[in-house]
């Protein structure tokens, strides 16, 4: 049963299930610095999947050496465990649509993002939601360690 995600235990589990995250938002390389771009840099270099899923940018082919796709919908080869998400909350509706034809596991809203009936359209999807927190901070916090 989908759920807003709210507790730390919740949240641990969470980062530890999910291994294939697109990034709604993502920024390209020229924006290193940048939450848009290090964040999902930090996943890609902790070996997760990360799939590009750039709002500008009509020209970028690839970011971080992967394929870009313009909907999370477009994404090809099964689930999405995880759409992490930069885009402010007055943003978030028109990417509704996509997001639940995608049925990704979860979508993560960004530390100071926060859109309460977004994230209950979501749920009532099935869709489990996590709000206004660091993907990145929770990582380092929870991810346990292969190797």
């Amino acid at each position: 049963m989908a759920r807003l995600i709210d507790d730390e235990a919740g949240i641990e589990a969470l980062v530890n299930r999910s291994r294939r995250i697109a990034v709604l938002g993502i920024k390209t390389e020229a924006q290193a610095g940048q939450p848009a771009f290090d964040v999902p840099a930090y996943l890609d270099d902790e070996g997760l999947e990360v799939i590009p899923v750039p709002v500008y940018y009509p020209q970028v082919t690839t970011i971080l050496g992967k394929p870009v796709f313009r909907t999370v919908a477009a994404i090809p080869q099964g689930p999405v465990d995880l759409v992490d998400v930069f885009r402010r909350p007055v943003d978030l509706l028109p990417h509704l649509d996509d997001l639940l034809a995608a049925r990704p596991k979860a979508v993560w809203l960004q530390l100071g993002i926060r859109h309460d009936d977004f994230a209950r359209r979501l749920v009532e999807a099935g869709i489990d939601v996590v709000q206004d927190r660091c993907l990145l901070v929770d990582h380092q916090r929870y991810a346990r360690r292969q190797g």
